[in-house]
Formats: structure tokens, sequence, C-alpha cells
């Protein structure tokens, strides 16, 4: 059961790992039927739900890590301007700022090596005002072909993934409250009941058995080799004449008020030779006297 748990833990960390890559999409126009998967960049501005669209440039120069020569030169339509962006030479929050600063109203910045995992863009929030993505090398190649022909429109869309991955996040938090209240009742209600049995059994003594012990008067006169001694060892009260002593299966003899307390409260035992009180023991004929 707990290999089946954790093969179903990673199964479902796989799964969200994979949706959670696409948490927008890339889409070339006028064309809609061509898109690319992307990361946003960390603590950048989010793309909102209705996207945003644009005249895609390539950036001059194309990592971005100087002033860009484009400048704030009209792109001839009333789109906004995205700057296509190439990795590496340095930071991601290098390449942001050089395009904000030239008047690029987003950012995508493809990979420079091909076939490899997409990256979360680390940047500082402060002062960055406009969204930024990273794709693929394959897609940036792809864009940098669009962006030379006609005005290079695309858009960014916001993926429904978010959500899709909130949902997977409880639906996975509820499965390991399922599975950890399923261990609960098929694991520990066992030691419990058995627990709960046993110490309901041994309770207490049965009130019959307390009844029928028997008892006699205690009358100091006798010989004092009749009792097996003169104090109750329960309340260590010494006996006094007249007092009704009631005799346990063991011969220890007590005040009546006091063992009847003792045995019904859970005492199973002779307090002063731990004899089994429930269980039979051939003893002296039962005493009962009467003081004179």
């Amino acid at each position: 059961m707990r290999e089946a748990f954790l093969g179903l833990v990673i199964s479902i960390y796989c799964c969200c790992s994979a949706i959670q890559r696409s948490s927008a999409t890339v889409v070339l126009k006028p064309s809609s039927t061509t898109s690319f998967e992307d990361l946003p960049a960390k603590f950048a501005v989010d793309v909102d739900e209705t996207g945003i669209c644009g005249a895609l440039e390539i950036a001059d120069p194309a990592d971005a890590c100087s002033a860009l020569r484009d400048g704030v030169r009209s792109n001839g339509t009333d789109l906004i301007r995205f700057a296509l962006i190439v990795r590496g030479n340095c930071s991601f929050e290098d390449k942001i700022v050089s395009a904000q600063t030239a008047g690029f109203g987003a950012v995508i910045v493809y990979d420079d090596r091909e076939r490899a995992d997409l990256v979360y863009m680390m940047v500082n929030p402060k002062g960055i005002t406009i969204p930024a993505v990273f794709v693929s090398n394959e897609a940036g190649q792809s864009l940098k072909e669009h962006a030379q022909v006609g005005t290079g429109e695309c858009c960014i869309y916001e993926s429904c993934v978010k959500a899709g991955w909130t949902v997977l996040a409880i639906s996975l938090i509820s499965l390991i409250v399922i599975f950890g209240l399923l261990a609960l009742a098929l694991f520990v209600p066992r030691p419990w009941l058995y627990w709960r049995g046993r110490t309901h059994h041994i309770k207490h003594v049965d009130d019959k058995i307390v009844a029928e012990l028997p008892y006699f008067t205690f009358n100091s006169a006798r010989s004092s080799d009749k009792y097996t001694r003169e104090v109750c060892a329960i309340c260590l009260e010494d006996y006094k004449d007249g007092e009704i002593l009631k005799t346990l299966p063991c011969q220890h003899e007590f005040h009546s008020g006091c063992v009847e307390s003792w045995l019904k409260k859970g005492g199973l035992f002779c307090p002063v030779c731990k004899h089994d009180v429930r269980t039979k023991r051939a003893c002296h004929e039962t005493r009962r006297e009467t003081g004179l």
C-alpha cells in the first residue's frame, strides 16, 4: 500500500510539472495555428486574461545586453512592440530593463541552446513594468523568421494552466488526506479496540463477587491470631470492636466499606498480597462472628 501511494504521488507530481511548464502561450498572427509554450519571468508583470498582442522585432544587439539601437522608432502600426532577444551574456533582468528603456511593451527571450529545457527567468520586480516570457531555441528561430515578414504580429496569452494547476494541487492534497484517513482506519483501530476491549473487560470486579465476599464482626477480645492484622491496609485505621470486616479469597481482611470501594473503583488485586480477587482460592471456613 505504501509503494502504491508513493507511485501515485510521483505520477501526479510529474504530470503537474509537465503541465506547469506551459503557463502561457505565444501565438503567431494572423494565423493562430502556430503556437509555442513558454515560461514567464518570475516576479515580473504577468499577462492578463485577455492576453497581449504586438509587433515582433528582433533586438539589436540580439542579446540586449547593451542599449538597444532600435530606440523608440515607430513600427508603422499601432501595435505594441515586442522585443525578441537571445539568451546569454547578461542576466534576464538586464535584457528586460534594456528593452523596457527602449520603449518595448513586452519581451520574448529565446534559448541560445538547442533542445534545452525551459527555465524561469528570475528577475527583481522593482522597476519592471512589462511582461516577459522565455521560449525554446526552436521557437525563437521561428519567431525570428516571423518577425522579418510583414508586421511580425504575435500574441502572448495566459494559459488556463494556472487554474488547472490549482485544481491539481487541491486534488493531490485531497488524495493525501484520504490515504492518510484510510491508513488510520486500517491500522490504528485494531490495537485501539483491543486495548479498549481489554480495559473494559478488566475495569472492575463484578458486583456479585463483591457482594458474596465473606464478612464478620471484629472483636478485639478474641485471640489476635484469629486475624491476619489489626489495621486496615486500605485506610490504615485500626479495627474497632463492632466493625464489619470482609475477607478476600487470600484470607486478608479489610473494612467492609474500604474493600468494596477498592474493588468497585478498579482494584482487581488484594492490596496486601496482590492476589487476583477474581481467582477462586481454597479458603478457610467462612467466619461470621457477631459481637457479644
